[in-house]
């Protein structure tokens, strides 16, 4: 059985490495990694986890690397490079494919090296999917040739620079990044500091008098325009979050907050420790991710 339930296919393996890049993500890595069996390679790069991450890779068959994080954009791009097939499939910690979208992978046609290819998002709180609101059409690519893509040196929400758009295959990447509501609003506040040093590097030009306005219609447009209300509560807090996206870099920049140094995937923790707060994670969003701001 593949973890969404479905029938799971003869093992067919093919020439791409499945990368992803951990820390602490003990909690659903092994479901990860079995979702990817039908790839030739499958490499874990680890950055200090403490838990049993690398145990856990390591009974699954993939191979397990060490980098110190340098960021979410340069340790994936680290991943890439240290594959050892030119087609990547990215996933993170917490995201599982489909029964479908491990059959559309398979069946992509792989000879056209300047192709590259995306895949719908699902995400949930603890086990109940997110349905509406600014998560409802999260797309994000994943599997690309590393000769004519790569990763771009972002410390947060990086993404992948491709010589032309992707296409969208079937099936979907079921996305376990939040344990608890709390933890929706702590990847808020854990992204801030990154964000501001963003905008900091950028000299974009902040007004502290539109920061209200900035975070009421961030709301509205969630929770409303978007129709996060028919998620019930789940709505009203990814609506929050927005709201902290929204404002919360930006008065560090006018407070003079100096950003703390890039931290470690959320996913690759367990979300529900108050020790969550010091961590992050990162998505590579061909339209608006569940991590964007």
């Amino acid at each position: 059985m593949t973890p969404d339930g479905g029938s799971a296919e003869p093992r067919k393996t093919i020439p791409i490495s499945a990368v992803v890049i951990t820390r602490n993500a003990a909690a659903h890595l092994a479901d990860v990694l079995a979702a990817v069996d039908f790839c030739a390679e499958r490499l874990v790069l680890d950055s200090g986890s403490t838990d049993d991450t690398v145990a856990i890779a390591q009974r699954a068959g993939a191979r397990v690397e060490h980098q110190p994080f340098l960021g979410y954009g340069p340790q994936k791009q680290r991943a890439v490079d240290l594959a050892t097939h030119d087609w990547i499939l990215s996933l993170d910690a917490d995201e599982v494919l489909d029964t479908a979208a491990r059959r559309s992978i398979q069946a992509a046609r792989l000879a056209d090296t300047d192709a590259c290819f995306a895949l719908r998002r699902r995400t949930f709180i603890g086990q109940r999917e997110v349905v509406h609101g600014p998560w409802s059409d999260d797309r994000v690519l994943r599997l690309f040739h590393r000769r004519t893509a790569s990763f771009k040196p972002l410390p947060v929400h990086e993404e992948v620079s491709a010589s032309r758009p992707p296409v969208l295959l079937e099936g979907s990447i079921l996305h376990y990044s939040y344990a608890t509501s709390a933890d929706v609003l702590a990847r808020s506040l854990r992204y801030a500091p990154l964000k501001a040093g963003i905008i900091r590097e950028k000299g974009q030009r902040v007004n502290g008098l539109t920061m209200p306005l900035r975070g009421l219609t961030a709301f509205v447009k969630s929770y409303l325009l978007r129709g996060g209300w028919r998620d019930g509560a789940a709505g009203f807090v990814v609506a929050l979050s927005r709201v902290i996206d929204s404002t919360l870099p930006r008065a560090m920049v006018l407070l003079d907050e100096v950003p703390g140094p890039a931290d470690q995937p959320p996913a690759e923790r367990k979300a529900s420790s108050i020790r969550s707060m010091s961590a992050g994670n990162g998505a590579d969003s061909i339209s608006r991710s569940p991590d964007a701001g």
